[in-house]
């Protein structure tokens, strides 16, 4: 009987420590497993943190790239605003150089028409010129060939230059000395000249008086105080003389130089006789 109790008795120490140790091996069990996963959730935890982190610092890039795409927007904004207006300009510069263009030829078309309307009337003034100058030079051939004579006597001189003609003669073959009135022998000198000088288109003739620097004294003061009026006196019967054998009396005029002209030195008596003469002159008319 008692050992039938002590196996008893054992057997149930034996099932209540057997109980007692699955029971200690279960709640360390759990007890690990707490472990880990409060090692797992601290990882865990550590994990979060640094995501927060990037998070943060990903929220700060994107506002970052969000504040440059912005300025960008701004800057893409005021240059196409910039590109409008460049474009404006362009345009409104374009429509005026094309309007200035077009005057330009405008203006280029007229100066090419007056420029030919100018050539064409140089080319005209030329052919004037040159029928005058021909004519001037048929004049002086003409005179040269009627006074060859007083010309090789060295009483006449011809001239031509720049299509001015000039018949230069020597007073004493046209007048007594101290008189204006032409002698007869001066008439026909003159008379040569006549036929050739009506021959003469588009010219005015002047007639010039020159004397040499001997003043008038005596007598003949009364009629010519000064070597002036005799001067005068002498180229305007020259020219009265002209008139009356039929040459145009409105082409004729009469100067008066005195002795303040000279061709030659009044200090020899040769000087002195080529300053008193009378030039006849071919000029154009006024």
């Amino acid at each position: 009987m008692k050992r039938l109790i002590y196996l008893l008795l054992t057997g149930a120490l034996s099932i209540s420590l057997s109980g007692c140790l699955v029971a200690e091996s279960k709640y360390l069990k759990k007890v690990e497993e707490a472990d880990n996963l409060t090692k797992e959730l601290g990882s865990l935890q550590e994990k979060h943190a640094a995501l927060i982190a990037d998070n943060s610092a990903l929220k700060a890039e994107f506002e970052k790239l969000k504040g440059e795409a912005d300025g960008l927007t701004k800057d893409k904004q005021a240059l196409t605003k910039d590109k409008e207006e460049l474009e404006q300009v362009l345009k409104a510069k374009s429509d005026t150089l094309s309007q200035n263009i077009s005057e330009l030829r405008q203006k280029v078309a007229t100066l090419e028409g007056e420029n030919k309307k100018l050539q064409e009337d140089i080319a005209a003034l030329q052919r004037v010129k040159e029928e005058k100058v021909k004519e001037v030079s048929n004049t002086y051939e003409q005179l040269l060939k009627n006074m060859k004579n007083e010309i090789a006597l060295g009483q006449v001189t011809i001239s031509e230059l720049k299509g001015k003609l000039t018949v230069n003669m020597e007073a004493a073959i046209l007048f007594d000395s101290g008189k204006a009135e032409v002698k007869n022998d001066g008439l026909e000198i003159l008379l040569k000249m006549v036929d050739t000088l009506k021959s003469v288109k588009d010219k005015a003739i002047r007639i010039e008086g020159h004397t040499d620097n001997v003043q008038i004294i005596g007598a003949l003061t009364r009629i010519f105080p000064t070597n002036w009026e005799l001067s005068a006196a002498r180229a305007i019967n020259v020219a009265r003389y002209l008139q009356q054998q039929g040459i145009d009396p409105a082409i004729l005029s009469a100067a008066a130089f005195a002795e303040y002209k000279p061709v030659a030195d009044n200090a020899t008596k040769e000087g002195r006789a080529k300053n008193r003469r009378i030039e006849i002159t071919l000029v154009a008319k006024d």
